[in-house]
């Protein structure tokens, strides 16, 4: 639905002459392009004509901004919350219904304060608006993404959910759990498809990660209890393998997609300590979960980070449930801020606009201020039908395009065109 804002001078005579005149020319039984609507524009403060000249460069980005408040406010209601924006409404009514009875609000905005702050303190508000509502969209995105992703944990297969709601004690009974000095017991969730090759190449894993090297008495045991090199006078290195225990694989349970298994691997070692002159320097340990992670990941096997913990189910759902009403709660808050707000936005948007008649009134038709200006609501595909109507009865009955202008339109009177 479009709107023209159109303002003309009442040349010394009676308003109702200028408002006569603006009917015939557009809204009449001969000419039913449009329904005309009164466009109150309140005596505001001129002020001089440079600064009406300077804000009238402003009016127009500043217009554009705060539009696109109102239009963030329409796609995040559309969005969010599968609604139409028709369904917000403009202090009660619906806002096609505010515009066609738009009339001054100077409780909220004085109309004797200067323009410039006047058009200011419109733009801080609505501003504000904006931000407020980039804050609470990212929050409540958040909230709905860290419900989603506890969704997802409890509902997706072995690779992806949460483990401790997916098994249960009957089946942890069934597998054979270390964590020693020496071994720990870690989970592995394959796709289904991979089975064969998981269990074929398990022991193979991570194959240069532990170091096996040192003395081999069983080469030649002539030598056994004969002193030997120790510390980082022997290369461990020199025969490497992977931590997995041997015949340590348990299956743990399978769904429609994937396998989970139990593997008992070699926790780590210790790098052999040194003396560095009289000062000894103890070994670091080295860690081989990691670096069996990461030989999963290479094959698309998925490390599971996992302890069972019996209570932890109970634990998941009831974080589920309140994850759930904290993003039903901010829905419901964000629905009432964007209905709240959505009026507050419109209203400024009008108000510029009104702004910018009068401005471009003043600098069009001169001092004293008198003309009338009126609100057309345009009828579907008549925009051009009307404007060309326009132009022969309120001006001189051509369209002017100023080439300096970006191809602007130029009409001996004053045209806003918008589209709420």
């Amino acid at each position: 639905m479009s709107y023209f804002i159109v303002s003309i001078s009442n040349g010394g005579g009676a308003p109702e002459q200028a408002y006569r005149k603006m009917q015939s020319a557009g809204a009449c039984p001969e000419r039913p392009y449009a329904e005309m609507f009164k466009f109150e524009v309140p005596s505001l403060t001129v002020g001089t004509l440079d600064t009406l000249m300077t804000l009238s460069d402003d009016l127009g980005k500043t217009d554009s901004i705060v539009e696109q408040t109102v239009r963030k406010i329409e796609k995040t209601t559309a969005e969010l919350f599968d609604r139409k924006s028709s369904e917000l409404t403009v202090g009660g009514v619906p806002a096609m219904r505010y515009i066609q009875q738009f009339a001054w609000d100077s409780a909220k905005y004085p109309n004797r304060r200067p323009l410039k702050e006047l058009v200011a303190m419109i733009a801080g508000g609505a501003a504000g608006i904006e931000e407020e509502l980039k804050q609470l969209t990212a929050s409540f995105v958040d909230k709905q993404a860290a419900l989603q992703d506890a969704k997802r944990k409890s509902g997706g297969n072995l690779m992806v959910a949460d483990l401790n709601d997916v098994l249960d004690e009957e089946t942890m009974r069934q597998v054979k759990v270390l964590d020693t000095e020496y071994l720990k017991t870690v989970f592995v969730a394959i796709p289904k498809g991979a089975k064969e090759n998981f269990e074929s190449s398990v022991y193979g894993l991570a194959n240069d990660v532990v170091g096996y090297g040192g003395p081999d008495w069983s080469n030649d045991p002539t030598k056994l209890g004969e002193p030997i090199a120790f510390g980082n006078q022997i290369d461990r290195q020199k025969v490497v393998g992977s931590p997995v225990v041997p015949d340590s694989v348990q299956l743990v349970k399978t769904d429609d997609e994937s396998i989970l298994y139990a593997v008992t691997i070699l926790k780590g070692e210790y790098e052999a300590g040194h003396y560095e002159g009289s000062e000894f320097k103890a070994g670091n340990f080295k860690d081989f979960e990691p670096e069996f992670g990461k030989a999963c990941r290479e094959k698309r096997f998925v490390l599971r980070e996992f302890k069972w913990d019996p209570s932890q189910a109970s634990k998941s759902a009831m974080a589920r449930e309140q994850l759930q009403v904290e993003v039903d709660g901010m829905k419901s808050a964000l629905m009432r801020w964007c209905k709240t707000h959505y009026g507050d936005a419109f209203v400024a948007w009008m108000h510029i606009k009104a702004i910018r008649v009068f401005v471009e009134s003043v600098l069009r038709y001169g001092l004293p201020v008198d003309f009338t200006s009126v609100l057309y609501k345009v009828n579907i595909g008549k925009e051009s039908q009307l404007t060309q109507a326009l132009d022969k009865t309120l001006g001189s009955g051509a369209e002017i395009v100023d080439p300096d202008e970006n191809d602007d339109e130029y009409h001996d009177f004053v045209l806003l065109k918008f589209d709420p």
